[in-house]
């Protein structure tokens, strides 16, 4: 008997161990997942490698299947899986069914159907007495689903389905869910040579035949689809039976690639030559490549300064190699914009793995990635964890986005895994910014990473002009100042008098950031969350951007009952409204999550704005990064402070970055750039800095800001996160989580800050408090972490509240 040690997809703490056959032909390799019993159902589990003998007289369960013919990921891979889940404190299994793609994580479930017997007995007018809710559904469809049976968590609720199982009211039986993803295939037709014999053929027979034969010699094919024979001849399909028994062909299975890629992606050619500084950079990073040895890179390339095409001749020097190359992008949006790039100069190769795929199209992906058939991968964050067997080269662009970080679940940041995973391969890696992150950017001068600069754009072109409006001092419209200045507007008046394109940047989705009852002066919340709702006019609804909770936009105040609402604030929506009746002429467009529902309708605004059919878009964030349009002259920034007041002690860094971002899309081309930036705060450093496109300036008040304060990179930070539906036992919970925090801290190595409730104190139906561990090196922090799991707060040892370790958060709301 073998011994394995196994993961298990469940909120374990460690790993299992389970018996294989020794003279079973399968042979077993780490990366297989595993159907494995655990208690009394199956899951899945993954295979880590040999386990010790187990000691004497203690039952090891046997491994019900092997559930994959070769492996999900290589072994190389789960030492990366052990650290995350040291690192994050999060279960190993839990960690692994996190990086594969969704729809591999099988499981068994009871599906509960209803006998004959058990209808005449429930449907009795004396029975059965005080019966549980769920058995009205019972009655009414007849069974419950594995899904509605894994719901009943009551004890009493299990012990009525067995009871009544026994007694042969209820057909209970066992099922694997979960496992949904699977391999396509289709039926192809291959022709055999002609027979000797040569049975007579009926008409549709003998048509059949004629049209693949024609068809094969035509595409220089071995095998034709039969569906595409059935939509050339109708009686196609029936007629290949005959000629398959006849002996004339034979139907295969072959197996079809779900394609990402839909329309190919914009073609971008190769420059005739590099810059100085480009060929300087690639001087230094790829040596590296060639020595096939870790070294980490900040690279830090002013908007319009040619990243991209370091990354492109990094890839292929490493591909040159035989090795495997990792693109990460912060954001899907971005990945459209990066993949054609990379499509365009390595066609094949490329694959593609993020949350906007389906999950047919994610599984075929991750095939060709751990069957080496395709040597380069571009995606957002989860793209870490693709199975790449010899990764020589690792790119993240845009590393200091904070959509880089997983904010639930595994909370892992990818930025920081690329790294890691980097050194654990002995690879290149290389972190890319206009605006580095001031933690990437005091490694790079602390000497971890290596700094290569772009300072110059493409061509010397200058960076756009950027002039600051107050609104403080803007003439107002009903005692409130207007959306857009008169500098604002004329502005864009002379932009569209050129025939050049603008672009309007609002951080905000919606029409109206609030409604506002004139009477009681109170805001409209959501009722799940402490937030306010949004105005989406053209859907006439008011949203929750963080549950989806949607109400009528024509409701009374729930406060007083008033019917006398207001819309106040600002988002997109409102901004397009208003330039379409200022400029009636001109084509305007919006790009936010609200009208890039899907990649084809994102790739399709931004194809008309590369075709110059859209004068003037406006758009959220998703228009700063990544975009080379060479017509745009003017950006418009229409309110800048939107993230300066967060309870955050990043958000002058982020409001920098941003701005920066959005400034960088002017001026591309061969027209010089011009941006107006409307604030009520000018003289803010984070504005300042950004006006004068002055990294520098603002990393050192940044830096100081944060030496001073003990905060990253001088400090390390692991927020507590508990939540539940009772208000009461989450912040009991939360207060004596701090009480043995504090108990157990010790010397002054770690301080414990609060408990307090989070700044967004109620998220979808839960209460939110939080205790942030703080202290100038990070294994205190994991030991103390560590001891809290041991001896949690009795909300959570009852299942009442939920708590979450986020470590190095980057979200503090």
């Amino acid at each position: 008997m073998t011994y394995l040690e196994v993961a298990v997809a469940a909120p374990l703490g460690h790993t299992l161990t389970y018996a294989w056959p020794d003279n079973c032909p399968t042979p077993l390799q780490p990366g297989l997942r595993l159907l494995v019993p655990l208690g009394n159902r199956l899951i899945t589990g993954y295979l880590l490698g040999p386990a010790p003998a187990p000691a004497a007289g203690q039952k090891i369960k046997a491994v019900a299947e092997v559930m994959d013919p070769a492996p999900l990921f290589p072994a190389a891979m789960i030492p990366f899986f052990r650290w995350i889940a040291d690192y994050y404190h999060h279960p190993l299994g839990e960690v692994i069914k996190t990086a594969l793609p969704g729809g591999l994580t099988a499981r068994s479930g009871r599906r509960v159907r209803l006998t004959p017997a058990g209808r005449d007995y429930f449907t009795a007018p004396e029975h059965p007495r005080n019966a549980p809710p769920w058995l009205a559904t019972l009655l009414t469809k007849g069974e419950l689903s594995p899904a509605s049976v894994r719901r009943l968590t009551k004890a009493r609720d299990r012990r009525l389905l067995e009871d009544w199982g026994r007694q042969g009211y209820l057909a209970i039986s066992v099922e694997l869910t979960g496992h949904t993803s699977r391999p396509r295939t289709e039926t192809c037709v291959v022709a055999l040579e002609e027979r000797q014999d040569r049975p007579e053929l009926k008409p549709s027979e003998q048509k059949t035949l004629e049209i693949l034969r024609q068809r094969l010699a035509d595409r220089g094919l071995i095998a034709v689809a039969r569906q595409d024979l059935a939509r050339d001849y109708a009686g196609a399909r029936k007629a290949l039976q005959g000629l398959e028994a006849k002996g004339y062909v034979r139907l295969d299975e072959r197996r079809v690639l779900r394609d990402p890629f839909g329309d190919p992606p914009p073609h971008f050619p190769a420059p005739e030559q590099l810059t100085a500084e480009q060929d300087a950079a690639l001087a230094l990073l790829l040596p590296a490549v060639r020595q096939r040895r870790y070294a980490p890179f900040l690279l830090h390339g002013i908007t319009g300064s040619g990243k991209t095409e370091v990354y492109l001749r990094a890839a292929a020097a490493t591909l040159a190699l035989g090795r495997s190359v990792l693109v990460l992008v912060p954001e899907i949006a971005l990945a459209t914009q990066v993949e054609g790039h990379f499509y365009s100069r390595f066609g094949d190769q490329v694959a593609l793995l993020h949350s906007g795929l389906s999950a047919g199209e994610r599984f075929d992906q991750w095939h060709r990635l751990a069957s080496g058939e395709a040597l380069v991968v571009i995606g957002a964050r989860s793209a870490v964890f693709a199975p790449l067997q010899d990764p020589g080269l690792i790119i993240v662009d845009e590393e200091h986005d904070s959509a880089f970080k997983q904010e639930d679940g595994l909370r892992y940041h990818g930025r920081d895994l690329a790294v890691l995973r980097a050194s654990q391969a002995g690879s290149v890696v290389v972190l890319g910014s206009a605006t580095p992150s001031v933690t990437s950017s005091y490694h790079a001068r602390q000497g971890k990473y290596q700094l290569l600069t772009l300072n110059h754009r493409i061509g010397d072109r200058p960076l756009p002009r950027v002039e600051v409006v107050d609104l403080q001092n803007a003439n107002t419209v009903s005692g409130r100042p207007p959306l857009f200045t008169r500098q604002f507007i004329v502005a864009l008046k002379e932009t569209l008098a050129r025939q050049e394109q603008s672009l309007v940047f609002l951080n905000r989705r919606g029409f109206a950031s609030l409604m506002l009852c004139r009477q009681c002066g109170e805001a409209v919340q959501c009722r799940n969350c402490h937030v306010t709702l949004t105005l989406h006019q053209a859907r006439n609804e008011l949203l929750c951007h963080y549950c989806g909770f949607t109400s009528r936009a024509d409701i009374i105040c729930p406060h007083c009952q008033s019917p006398d609402l207001y819309h106040a604030g600002l988002g997109t929506e409102r901004v397009e409204s208003e330039l379409t009746r200022l400029f009636p002429r001109a084509t305007i467009a919006r790009l936010d999550r609200d009208t890039a529902v899907s990649r084809k309708k994102y790739l399709e605004i931004l194809t008309a704005v590369r075709q110059r059919e859209i004068d003037i878009l406006v758009g959220t964030q998703m228009i700063t990064k990544g975009h080379h349009f060479p017509h745009v002259t003017l950006v418009g920034v229409v309110w800048a402070d939107a993230g300066m007041g967060l309870p955050d002690f990043r958000a002058a860094e982020r409001t920098f970055q941003l701005l920066v971002q959005v400034t960088g899309r002017a001026g591309r081309g061969e027209q010089p750039g011009r941006v107006i930036l409307q604030t009520h705060q000018p003289d803010h450093y984070s504005v300042t800095t950004a006006r004068n496109h002055n990294y520098d300036e603002l990393y050192e008040r940044e830096i100081a800001l944060r030496r001073g304060l003990g905060y990253p990179p001088f400090a390390r930070l692991i927020n507590i996160v508990l939540d539940g539906v009772e208000e009461e036992a989450v912040r009991q919970a939360a207060e004596s989580l701090a009480r043995t925090a504090q108990s157990l801290c010790g010397r002054g190595r770690v301080t414990v800050l609060g408990p307090a409730p989070a700044p967004l104190s109620r998220l979808r139906g839960r209460y939110r408090w939080q205790v942030l561990l703080k202290g100038r090196a990070v294994e205190p922090l994991h030991h103390l972490c560590l001891q809290l799991a041991k001896n949690p707060p009795p909300g959570v040892r009852g299942g009442t509240v939920k708590m979450a370790v986020d470590v190095d958060p980057e979200n503090m709301l």
